[in-house]
C-alpha cells in the first residue's frame, strides 16, 4: 500500500479527488495516472457505494469497454472490446496480489470469492495487455482488487440488505489495533436469485434455477515488526449451496455445492517510498461438487438425445504461489522494479478430463520494469516478462511507453506492448464424454487437442490524460489498434450447420481490434460529481473464421454515474449503463441494445454513538432486459440496506 508514505500507510480518498489519482497496478510502482504506461480506471469506495451494486463483477460496468453479464450456474461473463464469453480466460484478476482465475478453463470464480464489497478500498483496472508485469492471462486487462487496510476498519460494522428477487445479505466485521498489530475479521451470508424463474426459449416455456446461498469468512492481520518491516497474513473460507440449470435440460445438475479456501502471507521491508522489497506467498483451493444425474426418459439415439447423462461436474483445483519483488530508485531520474515468481497448479475433474488422475503444472516467470525521467516533460518506461508455462514453454512479453507532458496537466502517452495467453488445462487436455447409466459411451463432446500455441496480442496505443482544474474535470482517452494471432477456439458447426463432435480446440483465428476509450470525471458543483465512460470497438476478421467473433464487440458501450450530496446526510445517485447489440460467445445469444438505469437514495446520521446509513436501491428501473441469453431476464427490482458502525 506504499505510495509516498511508510508501507503501513493507507491510500486516502484525497489521493483520488485532490489531484490526479495514484495507481499501483500498471507498472508495480506507485505513479499518477498521467505517468502510467497504460490506460487505467480506478473505482473507489464512494463510487462502489453510490452504484448500489453488491456483486463485484457488476462494478466493472463502470470501466469503458467492458461488457458484463451473469451467464448461468452462478458464473459471470466479462469481455473487453469484444471476445466476451462465459469463461473470462483473457483477464488477470488479483485480490491483494493473489490471482483468482480458475486454472481448469480460465474462469474467474466471482461467486465463491470470500470478499465483501464493504471491504474493498478500490479497484484498479488496467485497460489493455499487461503481461510485461503480470504474465499469462494479463492478455486484455488486469483487474486488481485492493482491500482496506485494517487501520481503515476500526471497531464493529454491520450491514444488512433485503429486497425483491430473493436478494438478501448480512455482513459483520470487527477490526482493531493493539500496539503494532492491526486486524480485522469479516463474516457474511448472501442470497441471490438474479433472474426471473419463469422464462421462454423462443416459444418454449422453461424455468431458470439460479438461486444461491453463499457464506464466507475472511480475516487479515498486519504486524509492524520494526520501523522498516511488516508482516501481513490473510485467510478466507467460502461455502455455497447453489441451484443451477434450467428445465429445458433436466439431465443437467440442478444443484452445486462449492467451497473455496486461501491463506496468504506477505513480508515487506521498506526503506523509503521507492526502495523496498517483499516476499509474497499464498495457497488457494477451489472445489465444486455437482451430483450425478440419471436421465428422466430412456435415450432414443445419440443424435436425438445427446445429453442423456451428465457424469457429475465435480472438480478441484489448487494453486501454490511464491513471489519476490524489489522496488529501487537509483537516482532522481531512474527507478526500477524487478521480481520473480513460481507457481504450482493442480486440477482434478472426472467430468472435464474423463480420468480420476490429477493434472498439474509448474509456471515460472521473471520480470523487470525500468523508468527513466529523460527530461522534466518526458518519461520513458520499458519492461518485459520472461515466462515458462507448463503447457507452451517459454515466451517473452515486452512493453515500451513514452509519456510526454505537452503542458501543465496535459500528457500524451504512446505505448507498444506484446502479451501471450497460454491455453487452459481444458483447452489442451479436455476430454468430456457422455455415458449411459451402464457406462456405455454415447457422445464424445470434447477431445484432447493437438499441442496448442499461446495466443499473442500486439497492442498499439495513443493515450491522453488531462486535468482541467478550472472546470474540476479530469479526462482520460485512448485510441488503440490490437493485432491478435493464434486465437484459440473450436468449431461448433460445420459448413452445413451440423454440430461438430468431438470438438477440438485449435489456433484458428487471426484478427484485429481497433477503437477508442474515454472516461471523464467532472465536478460541476461542489455537491455534484459525474463519472462517465464510453468505448467504441470494431473487430476485423477474415470471413473464413468464426463470424460470431466479429459480432462479440458492441459498437457502443456507455455508462454514467451521478452522485449528488443533498446535505443533512442525504445522498442521491443514479447509474446509467448502456450496451449496444452484441453476441455473447460460448453459449450466449445476440442481445439487443439495452439501457439499464439504477438509482440509490441514502442518508447517514448518528444514533447512540453509532454511524448509521439507510439506503433504498432501485435496479433496472427502465424495464426488463435480457442478459447473456434470452432466457436470462433481469427485471425491475428494489432492495433496502441498513448499516451500523461503532
Amino acid at each position: 500500500m506504499a505510495c509516498a508514505a511508510p508501507a503501513w500507510a493507507a491510500v486516502t480518498e484525497a489521493d483520488f479527488f485532490d489531484e490526479l489519482p495514484v495507481v499501483l497496478s500498471v507498472s508495480r510502482m506507485s505513479q499518477p495516472v498521467s505517468e502510467a504506461p497504460a490506460a487505467v480506471t480506478i473505482i473507489d469506495q464512494d463510487m462502489i457505494r453510490a452504484t448500489g451494486f453488491r456483486d463485484i463483477p457488476d462494478l466493472l460496468r463502470l470501466v469503458p469497454g467492458f461488457s458484463i453479464a451473469y451467464t448461468r450456474d452462478n458464473t459471470w461473463a466479462v469481455g473487453y472490446h469484444g471476445m466476451a464469453e462465459s469463461f473470462s480466460r483473457r483477464f488477470q484478476v488479483l485480490v491483494d496480489g493473489r490471482s483468482i482465475y480458475n486454472a481448469i478453463y480460465g474462469e474467474v470464480n466471482w461467486g465463491e470469492l470470500p470478499l465483501s464489497v464493504d471491504d474493498i478500498e478500490r479497484i484498479e483496472v488496467v485497460r489493455g495487455p499487461n503481461a510485461a508485469m503480470y504474465g499469462a492471462n494479463a492478455f486484455l486487462a488486469v483487474i486488481n482488487i485492493i482491500t482496506k487496510d485494517p487501520s481503515q476498519t476500526p471497531g464493529a460494522f454491520a450491514s444488512f440488505q433485503y429486497g425483491e428477487q430473493g436478494m438478501s445479505g448480512v455482513t459483520l466485521r470487527y477490526g482493531g489495533m493493539q500496539d503494532d498489530l492491526r486486524y480485522r475479521m469479516t463474516l457474511s451470508a448472501q442470497n441471490r436469485d438474479r433472474f426471473e424463474t419463469d422464462a421462454f426459449d423462443g416459444d418454449i416455456p422453461l424455468q431458470v434455477h439460479e438461486e444461491s446461498q453463499t457464506y464466507f469468512i475472511n480475516g487479515r492481520a498486519d504486524y509492524r515488526l520494526s520501523v522498516t518491516d511488516e508482516l501481513s497474513a490473510q485467510f478466507g473460507l467460502t461455502v455455497g449451496d447453489w441451484q443451477a440449470g434450467y428445465s429445458l435440460h433436466p439431465d443437467e445438475p440442478v444443484g452445486q455445492d462449492v467451497s473455496a479456501q486461501y491463506i496468504q502471507l506477505k513480508f515487506r521491508r521498506t526503506h523509503s517510498a521507492d526502495n523496498e522489497w517483499m516476499v509474497h506467498a499464498y495457497f488457494s483451493r477451489n472445489v465444486m461438487d455437482a451430483p450425478n444425474i440419471t436421465p428422466l426418459v430412456p435415450p432414443v439415439s445419440p443424435v436425438a438425445t445427446p445429453y442423456m447423462l451428465d457424469a457429475g461436474r465435480d472438480l478441484e483445483q489448487t494453486r501454490a504461489n511464491i513471489e519476490f519483488q524489489e522496488n529501487r530508485r537509483f537516482s532522481p531520474e531512474w527507478r526500477m522494479v524487478w521480481g520473480a515468481e513460481l507457481r504450482r497448479e493442480t486440477v482434478e475433474s472426472k467430468y472435464y478430463f474423463d480420468t480420476h488422475d490429477k493434472l498439474s503444472g509448474t509456471l515460472s516467470r521473471a520480470y523487470a520494469n525500468l523508468e527513466w525521467r529523460a527530461r522534466p516533460d518526458l518519461l520513458v518506461q520499458g519492461g518485459a516478462m520472461l515466462e515458462h508455462h507448463y503447457l507452451t514453454g517459454a515466451d517473452i512479453s515486452p512493453r515500451v511507453a513514452l509519456n510526454y507532458t505537452v503542458g501543465e496537466g496535459h500528457t500524451l502517452r504512446l505505448s507498444l506492448s506484446q502479451a501471450y495467453r497460454s491455453p487452459t488445462f481444458f483447452e489442451q487436455k479436455g476430454n468430456l464424454a457422455y455415458y449411459t447409466t451402464t457406462g456405455i459411451p454415447v457422445l464424445q463432446l470434447y477431445a484432447p487437442s493437438d499441442p496448442l500455441q499461446p495466443e499473442r496480442i500486439l497492442s498499439r496505443e495513443i493515450g491522453y490524460v488531462g486535468q482541467y482544474a478550472a472546470l474540476n474535470m479530469q479526462l482520460d482517452a485512448k485510441l488503440f489498434h490490437d493485432t491478435i494471432d493464434d486465437y484459440i477456439n473450436h468449431r461448433v458447426k460445420d459448413e452445413n450447420g451440423v454440430n461438430v463432435y468431438p470438438r477440438l480446440f485449435s489456433n484458428r483465428d487471426d484478427f484485429t481490434v481497433r477503437g477508442g476509450d474515454l472516461q471523464l470525471s467532472w465536478r460541476p458543483l461542489p455537491a455534484l460529481q459525474l463519472s462517465a465512460q464510453y468505448a467504441r470497438a470494431f473487430i476485423h476478421a477474415d470471413a473464413s473464421i468464426d463470424k460470431g467473433l466479429q459480432r462479440s464487440a458492441p459498437r457502443d458501450n456507455f455508462s454514467l454515474l451521478a452522485r449528488y450530496d443533498m446535505g443533512q446526510g442525504w445522498m442521491a445517485s443514479t447509474g446509467v449503463y448502456q450496451l449496444a447489440r452484441m453476441l455473447w460467445l460460448s453459449g450466449g445469444n445476440t442481445i439487443l441494445t439495452h439501457t439499464r438505469v439504477d438509482a440509490r437514495l441514502a442518508r447517514r446520521w448518528k444514533w447512540q454513538g453509532r454511524e448509521v446509513e439507510a439506503a433504498v436501491v432501485g435496479q433496472s428501473l427502465g424495464g426488463d432486459y435480457e442478459e447473456f441469453r434470452h432466457t436470462n431476464v433481469f427485471s425491475r427490482r428494489v432492495y433496502g440496506s441498513l448499516s451500523f458502525a461503532w
